[in-house]
Order: structure tokens, then C-alpha cells, then sequence
């Protein structure tokens, strides 16, 4: 799992050198990974950001264009099931450390859905039943463990209409 929460500092960096425009509704990104020598600060959104890198005697201190073009839904999985038809990232929230041999990381996506809570989260439900991932479901929340053994969680809450949630995806 420790690759997939290297992507999307990887995404931002590549995306530094695209063409600068402005949109409503970026998505938010906020990444703090660190270790025993230093760490990795991004945050980013439609205002711009901030890239720190840090360590023993050194660092690197980034401003990141006003607005960086990332397509988080259609890289974003969990064992090949996607987020609902439709559905927009609207915040990405990456915390990792590798200290003393222990290996913790915490993904957090905020995201819209253009249906209701149950409709989303049924349809994900079966998803997951197609790929063999074994969910529990309480209410509009969906849990479960992805193949690596990572925990999620993946919570529906309407939205006037449709629905907007949060995935909570971690490693201990």
C-alpha cells in the first residue's frame, strides 16, 4: 500500500509544469510524510500551495502554481473499485510516517457524488461484492479491508439531493 500513498505527491509534482488555469471547486491536497530524517509537506488547491522538503541539514521550500489540474478520480481505486459514476474529489489528505521500523499511514478523500447516499453506497457495495471484497455496511457507510490488509471506510452523507463523503483508508 506504501506506493499508493506516494501518488499523489507524485501527480502534484508532475503536474507543476502544466499549463497554469483557474477552476471552481479544485480539489484540495494536503500530504505530511515524514520519517526519521526528515519529511514531505504538500498542500495545494485552486489558490496555490506550498512544497517543503525537509530533513538533516537541508531543505526546500516550493511555491506550487495557482492551480494544479489533478485527476484523482480516475486514478483513485480501492482493489479496482472506483468511486460512484460522476463523482469528483474535492479533497485529498495524505499522513505518513515511517519511524522506528513503523510503517503508519492515514489517506483521507473528501468527495461529491451525483446521487443520494443509499444509491451511492449500494452501487459500491456491489462493486466491491463483483471484485470478492468482503464490506459491512452500516447505514450509508461502507468498511472493509483491501487486499493488502489496509483498512477503509468509506462514508455517504447527503447533499441537497446527492451525496458527498469521505474515504478513510489506513495502514498500521
Amino acid at each position: 500500500m506504501r506506493s499508493a500513498f506516494l501518488i499523489p505527491p507524485l501527480m502534484l509534482l508532475a503536474a507543476c509544469g502544466s499549463e497554469e488555469k483557474k477552476a471552481e471547486g479544485a480539489t484540495e491536497v494536503s500530504i505530511d510524510a515524514g520519517g526519521e530524517h526528515g519529511g514531505v509537506q504538500i498542500k495545494a488547491g485552486k489558490d496555490g500551495g506550498k512544497i517543503k522538503i525537509g530533513g538533516e541539514g537541508g531543505g526546500i521550500d516550493i511555491d506550487v502554481p495557482d492551480f494544479v489540474d489533478l485527476d484523482i478520480e480516475s486514478d483513485f481505486d480501492i482493489d479496482g473499485v472506483k468511486l460512484y459514476p460522476g463523482s469528483k474529489v474535492t479533497s485529498v489528505d495524505v499522513d505518513a510516517t515511517d519511524k522506528d521500523g513503523a510503517d503508519k499511514a492515514t489517506v483521507k478523500l473528501g468527495f461529491t457524488s451525483p446521487a443520494a447516499p443509499a444509491k451511492a453506497a449500494d452501487w459500491m457495495a456491489g462493486e466491491f461484492a463483483k471484485k470478492g471484497v468482503a464490506v459491512t455496511r452500516s447505514g450509508d457507510t461502507l468498511a472493509g479491508k483491501d487486499k493488502d490488509g489496509d483498512d477503509f471506510r468509506i462514508d455517504f452523507a447527503p447533499d441537497g439531493a446527492n451525496a458527498k463523503g469521505e474515504v478513510v483508508i489506513t495502514k498500521v
